[in-house]
């Protein structure tokens, strides 16, 4: 992956906007089922890569049969998840897995490396990316790239990130979109 910025879309104004930004892969947070035909179709036009976050599809149970129907009708590039039967399906339909983490307090990061050693997904996503240290602590343990999410606000908290291992920025933020898409 080599953009600073994982554009991270909400709605079909974000999606919108993202079709037309010159980033390649950009992040589906909250979409309806039904809705996802259109989309990937929208975005194989424009040869964009679409990461789904199938925790949030709402109409889509977040399970392993939710993961096999999403990978086999609509062969996304990725998905994004906090469970690991999630992360394992989609590895077993060549697409790529990415576990999301949260590290909210000891135990809550004890658990999650605990998934990511047993899944050894493609990519980790760290919540909330403005914890430097936690980035590096990740980054350094698993040898996985590194996303960094949640509570990024500014140019500086994202380049801090980076510099602490992250390989991008999940962001819903236009004005970082903006600042990472002319370097």
């Amino acid at each position: 992956m080599k953009q600073s910025i994982l554009p991270a879309l909400s709605n079909m104004k974000d999606f919108e906007r993202f079709l037309e930004s010159p980033f390649e892969a950009g992040v589906m947070l909250e979409i309806h089922l039904a809705q996802i035909k259109h989309v990937t179709k929208m975005a194989n036009a424009r040869n964009k890569k679409l990461f789904f976050h199938i925790d949030l599809i709402h109409g889509l149970k977040n399970d392993e049969y939710g993961t096999q129907y999403l990978c086999q009708e609509f062969r996304p590039f990725g998905v994004i998840s906090t469970k690991s039967s999630v992360i394992q399906q989609a590895k077993k339909h060549g697409v790529v897995a990415v576990q999301r983490i949260f590290m909210i307090d000891s135990h809550a990061i004890e658990r999650s490396f605990k998934l990511v050693e047993k899944c050894q997904p493609d990519y980790i996503e760290v919540l909330p990316g403005s914890l430097p240290s936690m980035i590096k602590e990740v980054s350094n343990r698993f040898r996985i790239p590194v996303f960094a999410g949640g509570l990024i606000r500014t140019e500086r908290e994202a380049h801090e990130a980076l510099e602490a291992g992250a390989i991008s920025i999940t962001s819903s933020n236009y004005l970082l979109w903006e600042h990472f898409s002319v370097k």
